[in-house]
């Protein structure tokens, strides 16, 4: 069984393997002219003084929490435990890694694909370039997730026997280890999206508000202060931010399941039900196996779209790239599953909740790759120029701005009932073949070939600074419009890289939700979350509001944030000579220090109630109260993140419609497209800023609140006073 994790490793080595070659192939190209090389000096050296403060920050946090973690088991085993506050600084230093590598190529892409652009006019070649450099940041995120996990299995699951059947009916260290190597990926994805997205959005509606609005200057044009610390923000909020939000889901998924599959063996050996030690490995590997199949077909999917012969239909060969790892993925998994589970016996395979033999945890993964298909073309259809909604939107601009925002809020709303629909029908189709294990192995179906979605992905903001240094180095106007063309399609396929994360997290919120209920119940016991308890009621009322209370502060985050940088631009506008006629050069440090500045100081407060919220309200209220506090969440959350990400997406893309001409007697500079850029300026914080930050809430919670589960069971205010627990 311990070979399974060769296949593992190997997946993670090409992985990071093929990233460095794409790393170095993207490094060979040309940078263009000096102007486009200054340019893109001065947005490298922004984003690398950003991440390297907010690192700073992260390692100073991480130390305390280590601190606590090692405090927390100490007493909960009765003897020092350092392994589980290891594992959490691996899960950072893996997070940390995959953002800041997926970074450092963002800003050597960006200027090379306008540099490739301008040469050959040729959109299919230009999307290569973008699409490489992307697929750094996926296959880092694939490759380091996965090492990161490799070294816990060998490290403290072999090396320190932690795997020992007898070692896991006890102190249950290694289920400890592998959610705090979760929570340490969490942690650094929390801090690269909350303030990478208010540095973005605080830059972007700065540059917006004044510069498109008053000004009525071009987006990216150089005259604009505030556009350096736009491209910044693109870098360190939707390229590393993205990178540490998909690496923390996907080992959120993977872990989650593992640690199921132990709570639930351990369930039915205390109800003296017929189980297999062998099972248990079995289910503990197949997450693992199944992933790195996942990451491998991803690896052939980016390849097969960046060796064959490039077209004129971005859309259609990002397509590719996602289904054929997708398709390849669900191929290799049935393999997989063939291999390890055929054969098993008929009563075993029952008692795991395997209801239709060796195939059920397969068709429940399978069911995850299809359902995460699937929510990402209702995000398609929503947040596209191409089809009705956002058109709605556009057309309803030529009203002004309140029916923009209306209809963009309206279109947001529907949205939502379909995702849910699909994840309803996966979570309850997954239960019913697989139990619980079904669920989770679900959630890692849906990530499974998170390399191809997030390399997708990333293409977008690499696009959308190449069109930004093309602008300011005013090179002709086709060269912009091959770009912009490619950051359109970026705009979606954004939306449906979010609609991945949030599903995943639903689906992984919930098994670690059982496996929460699992730590602290007696085992054996019938587990149940009944909401004619008052308690857990209250709990899931306060839980539905927390995600609101998150977002309305990370909203005026980015709001206190921007205001700074709306009275800088208008400042230089007003009191340097020249500015606006292009005699004079714009202060672009001053600006990218605000947004810095701005981001690091207004994050600290959704970040800390994050991880504060759930251990304080297992404290005073224990561990029923926690449990409705997780459901309250997750629902409102999930609902609250598909809205703000596919209005936000179609607000852009209807400001993306116009400037298209599709509109006749519209474009750029008319009311009509001035009312769709306040359409996008609101839209911003809900979809790079809100939306993407949720998913990491809801999982942050799951995770702390299970580690802690036992201290909240046997240290609560409520019981210390009344005995209720």
């Amino acid at each position: 069984m311990e070979a399974l994790l060769i296949l593992v490793i190997v997946a993670a080595l090409l992985a990071l393997g093929y990233a460095a070659f794409n790393f170095i192939g993207v490094k060979k190209l040309d940078e263009g002219t000096d102007r486009m090389k200054e340019i893109a000096a001065a947005i490298r050296v922004g984003a690398n003084a950003f991440i390297t403060y907010e690192y700073k920050i992260i390692a100073v946090v991480v130390v305390i929490i280590a601190i606590a973690f090692a405090a927390i088991f100490t007493v909960q085993y009765g003897e020092f435990s350092w392994e589980p506050s290891v594992c959490f600084m691996i899960g950072v230093i893996m997070s940390a890694s995959a953002g800041w590598v997926g970074m450092k190529i963002a800003t050597y892409a960006n200027v090379r694909v306008s540099n490739t652009a301008r040469n050959t006019k040729n959109i299919g070649s230009t999307l290569k370039v973008a699409l490489k450099g992307g697929s750094v940041m996926g296959l880092c995120v694939g490759g380091f997730a996965l090492l990161g996990l490799f070294l816990v299995y060998i490290i403290f699951g072999f090396g320190l026997n932690m795997l020992d059947i007898e070692a896991l009916r006890g102190a249950h260290v290694f289920t400890q280890c592998l959610s705090c190597y979760a929570l340490g990926c969490s942690i650094v994805a929390m801090f690269n999206r909350v303030g990478g997205g208010i540095y973005t959005k605080a830059a972007d509606m700065g540059a917006d508000l004044v510069g498109k609005t008053e000004a009525h200057i071009p987006e990216d044009d150089p005259r604009n202060p505030a556009t350096i610390a736009d491209n910044v923000g693109d870098n360190v909020g939707d390229v590393a931010g993205l990178g540490s939000d998909l690496l923390e889901s996907f080992v959120g998924a993977i872990s989650s399941a593992i640690i199921l599959a132990v709570s639930l063996y351990l369930s039915n050996v205390a109800n003296n039900l017929e189980v297999s030690d062998e099972m248990l490995s079995k289910m503990m590997y197949f997450p693992l196996v199944f992933a790195a199949i996942g990451l491998i077909a991803s690896i052939l999917g980016i390849a097969y779209v960046l060796l064959k012969k490039g077209s004129d239909n971005p859309h259609r060969d990002l397509n590719i790239s996602t289904w054929s790892a997708a398709g390849i993925t669900i191929i290799g998994g049935f393999v997989a599953t063939y291999l390890l589970f055929n054969g098993e016996n008929a009563d075993i395979l029952k008692v795991a909740g395997f209801n239709i033999g060796f195939i059920s945890p397969w068709i429940a993964a399978s069911l995850g790759v299809v359902s995460g298909v699937i929510i990402g073309g209702i995000a398609e259809y929503y947040t596209s120029y191409d089809y009705k909604p956002t058109q709605t939107i556009a057309q309803a601009s030529k009203e002004g701005a309140a029916l923009t925002i209306t209809q963009g809020l309206s279109v947001g709303m529907k949205s939502c009932m379909y995702p849910l629909i699909v994840l309803g029908i996966t979570t309850y189709v997954s239960y019913a073949v697989s139990g619980m294990f079904g669920i989770a192995m679900a959630a890692v179906g849906m990530l499974s070939f998170v390399s191809a979605t997030v390399s997708v992905d990333t293409y977008g903001p690499i696009s959308d600074n190449a069109g930004g240094i093309a602008e300011m180095s005013e090179l002709e106007p086709e060269v912009r419009e091959i770009t912009d063309k490619l950051d359109s399609v970026g705009n979606t396929t954004a939306a449906i890289g979010k609609g991945f994360a949030i599903g995943s997290a639903s689906l992984a919120a919930l098994s670690l939700m059982v496996s929460f209920l699992y730590a602290f119940q007696p085992e054996g016991s019938s587990l149940d979350l009944n909401f004619t308890n008052p308690l857990i009621l209250a709990g899931a009322l306060v839980g539905g509001a927390l995600p609101y209370l998150f977002s309305g502060m990370l909203i005026e985050a980015v709001a206190n944030a921007a205001r700074k940088m709306v009275e800088e631009v208008r400042r230089q506008f007003r009191d340097i000579p020249g500015i606006l006629e292009g005699k004079a050069k714009p202060d672009y440090k001053t600006c990218i220090e605000i947004s810095s500045q701005g981001a690091l100081k207004e994050m600290r407060m959704p970040a800390i109630i994050s991880i504060i919220f759930p251990v304080i309200a297992g404290f005073l209220f224990g561990p029923y109260f926690v449990g409705g506090l997780l459901i309250g969440a997750t629902l409102s959350a999930i609902m609250l993140a598909i809205f703000t990400g596919n209005a936000g997406g179609a607000w852009d893309n209807g400001k993306k419609y116009i400037e298209s001409g599709a509109i006749e007697g519209q474009g750029k500079g008319s009311p009509a497209h001035d009312a769709a850029v306040v359409g996008d300026t609101v839209g911003d914080p809900l979809k790079d800023t809100v939306g993407p930050s949720l998913d990491i809430l809801i999982k942050i919670m799951s995770t702390v609140s299970l580690v802690a589960a036992v201290m909240f069971y046997n240290y609560n205010l409520l019981y210390l006073i009344f005995g209720i627990k």
